[in-house]
């Protein structure tokens, strides 16, 4: 019997101490594509103060398309190690950190989650994602893009689409939303650090926890 993997919840917070992070792949299929670039950078007390970027050979062709979007060739990759040669140190660099990154519930943690199985590795970190902090507070903008929301806060979008371009954007963006969302009062989850919002039941308005089904505490409004 498979032991289930012991992963992270989402939060709604903005932190001092995180690592950004942004992978590159093949496609969008977890299941049939491939990591071509990791990329990640350490942020103590709201400051950049280490990265972690690396190629990664994906043992097959790179479609065209996935050339087109983020400009990542078979020759690039050709010396690049192996994804099962990079993951560990790229674990080794986010242990103990919280996550953040754009839509990286969805995706890129979905891809990082896959690749720590085949080493039976857990990934147990908590995560911000910004699309969703995005769509909280900037509901003005009709699309939450990374590039969208650099545009917004006026960041440069040069590069954009490669791994360690984008965890620099992602960085400045969650930052300046940060500011923005930092005199709101937020509700957090004691059991788990994330956010409560106020819901209608069966027997009156009630607070629950955002990451349910996985954390399904409540309290009484």
């Amino acid at each position: 019997m498979a032991v289930r993997q012991i992963t992270g919840g989402r939060l709604n917070q903005y932190v001092k101490d995180y690592v950004v992070f942004d992978l590159e792949t093949t496609g969008i299929s977890v299941k049939e594509d491939s990591i071509i670039e990791i990329s990640a950078i350490k942020v103590k007390d709201h400051k950049p103060v280490e990265e972690f970027t690396t190629l990664v050979n994906p043992g097959t062709h790179i479609p065209v398309g996935a050339t087109n979007v983020n400009g990542i060739t078979d020759e690039m990759v050709k010396d690049a190690p192996g994804l099962l040669e990079v993951l560990p140190d790229f674990l080794s660099f986010i242990e103990g950190e919280i996550l953040v990154g754009h839509n990286i519930q969805s995706f890129d943690l979905q891809f990082i989650y896959r690749a720590a199985e085949l080493l039976e590795k857990d990934v147990p970190n908590d995560y911000v994602d910004t699309l969703y902090m995005a769509r909280e507070c900037l509901t003005m903008l009709k699309r939450h893009r990374l590039v969208d929301i650099s545009d917004y806060f006026q960041i440069d979008i040069k590069g954009a689409h490669r791994a360690l371009n984008d965890c620099i954007m992602n960085q400045q963006c969650y930052e300046q939303m940060g500011k923005l969302s930092k005199d709101k009062t937020v509700e957090i989850c004691p059991q788990c650090g994330g956010e409560l919002r106020k819901r209608s039941g069966k027997f009156g308005d009630f607070y629950g926890c955002m990451n349910y089904p996985n954390c399904r505490f409540t309290r009484n409004v």
